[in-house]
């Protein structure tokens, strides 16, 4: 999701923009920079930042100040981890803004919802799911890739719906009867997009995953 900084209190704007800078700062130092030394790790991780880009500029507005675009970061993060995936959505970002003229006033509003909650989200989920249950392909793929990926899309869209009726830009009723009800169909389409790309992934490359281990996953199951 993304909204108008414009709609928010400058108070909040200047919130957001510090939590912002202190989680980018944080992935910068604590970026695994190594993996990216490995040249086709790189070109991944490059062309990925490319996709993101991609999917960021194809917004719709759903309503005045608020518009859904595809996420992509579930994917991001579960092959490169919390730090490069925040990078990754970063610079997406950057390219966003610089093609289509956005405010940057409002760079840690979007960063926020559309990088930062759902890369923390997915990065959390990560780490209980392989705690509490079995490590089999068919979890991983189903559970870290479906549906932790709906899931991180909806903690995005509850979160710009939030700041928006804390700001008192609309009531949740409104936004009741116009936006929460098509949340499934806004979302289910994350949840395939980035689970169908960690099926082909660790199929087909899971080298490319930080997060899958053939040795973990598969062998012996």
């Amino acid at each position: 999701m993304s909204i108008d900084s414009g709609l928010l209190s400058p108070v909040l704007v200047w919130v957001l923009n510090l939590v912002y800078g202190v989680a980018l700062i944080a992935a910068l130092r604590m970026a695994p920079w190594r993996r990216l030394r490995v040249p086709e790790l790189l070109h991944v991780y490059l062309g990925l930042t490319v996709a993101l880009l991609l999917l960021w500029t194809m917004q719709v507005k759903v309503q005045p100040g608020l518009s859904f675009h595809l996420l992509g970061v579930t994917a991001a993060t579960l092959m490169f981890g919390w730090s490069l995936a925040l990078i990754a959505s970063s610079l997406a970002l950057v390219g966003v803004m610089l093609n289509t003229g956005g405010d940057w006033a409002g760079f840690a509003v979007d960063g926020l919802l559309g990088g930062l909650a759902p890369i923390t989200v997915t990065q959390v989920l990560l780490i209980l799911i392989r705690a509490y249950l079995p490590r089999q392909f068919f979890i991983y793929v189903l559970v870290n890739g479906f549906l932790t990926a709906g899931l991180a899309a909806v903690v995005s869209g509850w979160l710009a719906t939030w700041l928006l009726v804390a700001n008192g830009v609309y009531t949740f009723g409104q936004l009741s009867q116009t936006v929460l009800p098509f949340f499934p169909l806004m979302f289910l389409p994350e949840a395939m997009l980035n689970g169908w790309i960690m099926v082909v992934l660790v199929a087909e490359r899971p080298g490319w995953v930080y997060s899958f281990s053939d040795d973990q996953y598969l062998k012996g199951k």
